[in-house]
């Protein structure tokens, strides 16, 4: 059960990697707008930069909740991806399947939080911070935890202050921190966004 339920916290810091990249942001085509398979998410979800990169990070949308329809389009999304995924996993993992329901919801307490406490997400959770407000907005796709940024080598920082404090995104003892960063690094390096790119955005605002 355990070793199911970790194995399922993984799955679904990958899967919001990817959904994150390709469903929200959407790909990239030459002359013509991105393509997204749920296209009405990535709708919503370029609302939610729009109006991020405007009022400091914070979005109303999580204030007035349901009867907003990105919120409610969010909660729609998660609840249906973590049936889907939990009904997948049950036969074989009831770990995997109780993981999957436990990061929808864990995703959707962090990402509002976030947004409606700006301070608590820059502390908590930089890579999600540095996704909006960093000069490349496509790059940091992880919400909850940086792995799959650091794996994918698509964690970018904007600054010292926003760098987390290892790769877990937990806090652990400054030295057992220090070494695990070191190793970590090693293999997979974090970017930084280059000096240049941070007088193009600071002239932008």
């Amino acid at each position: 059960m355990i070793k199911g339920f970790v194995a399922g916290l993984i799955f679904a810091n990958g899967f919001e990697w990817v959904a994150h990249k390709y469903i929200l942001h959407g790909t990239h085509r030459t002359g013509k707008p991105r393509f997204s398979p749920v296209p009405r998410s990535m709708k919503s979800h370029w609302e939610h930069h729009r109006e991020v990169r405007k009022v400091e990070f914070h979005d109303h949308s999580y204030v007035e909740g349901v009867s907003h329809w990105r919120t409610r389009n969010e909660i729609i999304s998660l609840a249906v991806v973590a049936s889907a995924a939990s009904c997948i996993f049950y036969p074989f993992s009831k770990g995997m399947a109780a993981a999957s329901i436990y990061s929808a919801v864990n995703y959707y307490y962090i990402h509002r939080r976030a947004h409606l406490e700006p301070m608590w997400a820059k502390k908590k959770i930089p890579w999600h911070y540095d996704h909006h407000m960093n000069s490349n907005q496509d790059a940091n796709w992880c919400v909850t935890k940086p792995w799959f940024d650091y794996l994918l080598g698509t964690r970018v920082v904007s600054s010292s202050d926003l760098k987390e404090q290892n790769p877990l995104g937990v806090t652990l003892p400054k030295s057992t921190a220090k070494w695990l960063s070191a190793q970590v690094e090693h293999f997979f390096p974090v970017q930084w966004v280059q000096q240049k790119q941070l007088l193009e955005l600071s002239e932008v605002k």
